[in-house]
């Protein structure tokens, strides 16, 4: 009888997660599944069109364009935030003064809505009264104001924006990867009289094999699904320069923008939805095999 009650009481703290899981995240997954064979605008009647979506979707340009977009979105980010987290990561391990408030500085945008964050750096980029365009022109620096959010800029822009909110949680991480390295191994490589740029080549950067995979495979994963600061920094403008794939996604359900003409497409967006995650799973698949054969090489 205790047995039974005590198999009880762990049930109950299963149960309610089980639910939120099949409610929130199987059913919809089943429903868009059911969807994008369906041609539905999300009213009226639904008109069942077999593989019809995804024929539409491989003549779509917009959609391949935003592909290529993210591609050129995740790999600036990716190429830049993690060296650089791994550097202040570093730099804030060592025994400076004020390192714990630095490291709060750096990870504050972390806790911060993407939202608010994005709005704050259009104001910072804003080509007419930007704080960016008024330094560059008092220090002579430039003779007119730079079009940050235009279309030859709008991607660089976003992507500085997407390395600023993401620097501080991978500094993190990586903080906690140098904690794990014992002090031993530093004072031992000293005493066989190696220098500093040796101590993080052959010692620090190795001994964080793992925890730098799992960071990299976080980097990629957010970096192809990210769209939030871009869709508030430029709705996917100038003309595509910053649709990304899963904003274009978004904008099937949720076409929002006073300035889009796309209209809501349930049935066409749940197969863009589909399509756009085989792309991350497939990434995402082939760096787990990079990463295995590295592991065996090295």
């Amino acid at each position: 009888m205790t047995s039974l009650r005590k198999l009880g009481e762990s049930y109950s703290f299963i149960i309610p997660s089980l639910i939120f899981t099949v409610v929130l995240g199987i059913y919809p997954i089943l429903w868009a599944i059911r969807y994008m064979f369906y041609s539905y605008p999300g009213y009226g009647e639904e008109v069942f069109i077999g593989f019809g979506n995804f024929a539409a979707l491989m003549r779509d340009e917009a959609y391949w364009n935003s592909v290529v977009n993210t591609a050129i979105y995740a790999s600036g980010k990716i190429i830049i935030t993690i060296p650089l987290s791994l550097v202040l990561a570093v730099i804030l391990n060592k025994g400076l003064k004020g390192k714990n408030f630095l490291r709060a500085i750096y990870f504050m945008p972390t806790v911060l809505s993407t939202a608010v964050i994005s709005i704050v750096f259009f104001n910072i980029f804003n080509s007419y009264n930007g704080i960016i365009n008024q330094f560059l022109m008092k220090y002579h620096i430039v003779s007119k104001g730079i079009d940050w959010l235009g279309p030859d800029m709008a991607m660089f822009t976003s992507i500085i924006v997407a390395i600023w909110g993401a620097i501080g949680n991978y500094m993190l991480l990586f903080l906690a990867g140098l904690q794990s390295i014992p002090d031993d191994v530093y004072e031992s490589a000293s005493l066989d009289g190696a220098n500093a740029r040796q101590k993080f080549v052959y010692i620090t950067v190795p001994m964080l094999g793992p925890v730098l995979q799992m960071i990299i495979m976080l980097a990629i994963t957010i970096s192809l699904k990210g769209y939030e600061s871009i869709m508030v920094l430029t709705e996917g403008g100038p003309i595509g320069r910053t649709e990304v794939m899963y904003l274009y996604v978004y904008r099937m359900f949720f076409p929002i923008s006073s300035s889009s003409t796309m209209i809501q497409q349930i049935g066409y967006g749940s197969a863009v939805g589909f399509m756009s995650a085989v792309i991350v799973g497939l990434i995402t698949i082939g760096y787990f095999w990079i990463s295995k054969r590295l592991n065996r090489i090295f």
